[in-house]
């Protein structure tokens, strides 16, 4: 006769537990995406909304949002659609090519994304969970100013996954590369001799990141995730980079989750403009801080 013992039983559940959250495509970290897909037929809800503040000069605040609807094409493809919005608060900041005058823009809606995601590995069913990920997206609100701005952008990742202890600590691995194509609108009345430039840019972004998380309790993870972004453009070579760190917690339930994250920039090289007061950053297209709030619907 064989006997079960209480372990092996919580044991169990915990793992049916976390397999039903994995198989959700449940977002554990706020910026590095798993390796899950949705099951076929599945629907998710997600509205993600990011506060970049503080360029070490003036007083700058940006809040990004991002509403998706994902759809379970298969068991292996994942398909969704984003609305993006934004909103830019700057006062007292002028830096040649990106913050031409002050603004506050209030929330306005700035474009759209697709993306597709196809599982080649399960990290659930398989040794290593490997994912590729691609994305389209049009805006016209430049990021950094809340200026008029038509901007392309086309991102492709490899996501790598591996679980340990039974599915209690999460490990993920993000590789990326972003091309975009870029042209800024005039503006009326810049002040003289500022450099604000019409002609179309391209630009090339490469994207790495990793990140743990560990189940504390049930339906409760914390973890830590970094974040390294670099650029090049045509006529500069790399124009940027950045390096970013910090901690993040998550919560899952049956049919919503919500993950909250905390992202400042640790280190930071490339292009600076005279005023900023940390020189070991990059502060013109980045911030010194940024948290993200991500929440889902599961249908």
């Amino acid at each position: 006769m064989k006997y079960t013992t209480l372990g092996q039983i919580g044991g169990v559940a915990a793992l049916t537990l976390f397999s039903t959250l994995a198989d959700a495509d449940e977002s554990l970290f706020g910026y590095l995406r798993g390796a899950e897909t949705l099951p076929k037929g599945a629907t998710e809800v997600v509205q993600t909304t990011t506060r970049r503040w503080d360029k070490g000069f003036g007083d700058y605040t940006a809040y990004d949002s991002k509403t998706e609807l994902e759809y379970g094409v298969t068991d292996r493809f994942t398909s969704a659609v984003y609305l993006l919005g934004q909103s830019v608060k700057t006062q007292g900041i002028l830096i040649d090519g990106y913050v031409p005058k002050d603004a506050d823009t209030g929330l306005k809606l700035s474009g759209f994304e697709l993306s597709a995601k196809y599982n080649f590995l399960s990290p659930a069913k398989d040794d290593f969970g490997l994912a590729g990920y691609l994305s389209g997206s049009y805006t016209t609100i430049d990021p950094h100013s809340g200026q008029k701005k038509d901007k392309y952008t086309m991102e492709g990742w490899l996501l790598g996954q591996k679980n340990f202890l039974d599915d209690q600590l999460i490990w993920v691995t993000n590789v990326g590369m972003e091309a975009t194509y870029a042209k800024r609108k005039p503006i009326d009345n810049l002040p003289a001799g500022f450099d604000w430039p019409t002609e179309p840019e391209m630009e090339i972004g490469i994207l790495l990141g990793t990140g743990v998380s560990y189940r504390i309790a049930p339906k409760w993870f914390i973890g830590a995730e970094a974040l390294y972004d670099t650029e090049f453009e045509t006529e500069v070579g790399q124009e940027r980079w950045s390096v970013q760190a910090g901690p993040n917690v998550h919560y899952g339930d049956k049919n919503w989750w919500f993950t909250l994250s905390w992202l400042p920039q640790l280190r930071g090289g490339g292009e600076k403009f005279a005023q900023q007061d940390d020189m070991s950053l990059h502060l013109i297209e980045k911030t010194k801080q940024e948290v993200r709030l991500k929440v889902g619907f599961n249908f």
